[in-house]
């Protein structure tokens, strides 16, 4: 009875709410009649990614090559990471997505960018035991004032209903912005900067983790937070993001 009566309660504040403060497109800003993230033709515009895809990064593949076919690139050289998904292409479309959580303080989005990630990334959840974001160094989080990708683990987790571990890893020195940076270049400015915190080592002794970031890019930073978790003794790190870049091929 009171349960019942908690989620009438639960609805008709939602409704109110709405009245007052109606739920508007994360994009464009139009009001919608349900609190669904998106106006349909911003839907649209958006690049979603799935399968068919390589079964380690992610990147899509323009047909079907099967479950387990990999891009050439993981071919080439496996990452550190088992598999990682993302929830849409990173491009003109998609960025005020990821830029206003990440520049902009528009957390109001949390909820439902970190609905979408539950969704791409609901394989990987199936085995996760503990999600982990990837750590911002505490004079960028300082002027800042939040890790976006803290805020879209700890949603994720709570829908979940799985233990999530914000400080399990550490920057150990400030790194230079990866926005203007190349391939090689990205790789070295994160090389051995990130670190599992000492007094984390044993929570993430053999778990399988999943690891939540905003942007994929050339996959550097996931790159060596992976390898901080494995040496760690993780026993394997999945990737979640909100938006990846597509490589070319």
């Amino acid at each position: 009875m009171l349960q019942n009566l908690g989620r009438l309660s639960g609805r008709v504040s939602r409704t109110v709410l709405d009245a007052v403060l109606p739920p508007r497109c994360l994009k464009c800003g139009d009001i919608l009649s349900q609190a669904q993230g998106l106006c349909p033709d911003c839907w649209r515009k958006l690049t979603w990614l799935g399968a068919p895809c390589c079964a380690c990064c992610g990147q899509p593949f323009p047909f079907d090559a099967g479950a387990e076919s990999l891009c050439g690139a993981c071919l080439q050289k496996r990452p550190a990471y088992d598999r990682a998904r993302a929830v849409f292409r990173y491009d003109d479309e998609s960025r005020d997505l990821v830029i206003g959580l990440k520049h902009a303080d528009r957390t109001e989005s949390v909820p439902a960018l970190a609905g979408w990630m539950s969704r791409a990334g609901a394989v990987l959840l199936e085995s996760t035991e503990l999600i982990v974001p990837v750590p911002l160094h505490w004079t960028r989080l300082a002027s800042r004032r939040f890790n976006q990708a803290a805020l879209l683990a700890q949603a994720i987790g709570r829908t979940a209903k799985l233990p999530v571990l914000p400080e399990a890893l550490c920057r150990r020195r400030a790194t230079r912005s990866q926005g203007h940076l190349g391939r090689l270049a990205r790789f070295r400015n994160v090389k051995g900067a990130i670190a599992v915190a000492e007094r984390q080592a044993v929570a993430v002794t053999n778990r399988r983790i999943l690891l939540i970031d905003d942007v994929i890019t050339t996959g550097a930073t996931v790159e060596s937070a992976a390898k901080a978790l494995i040496s760690a003794g993780a026993r394997n790190v999945d990737v979640l993001a909100l938006a990846k870049v597509v490589r070319a091929d």
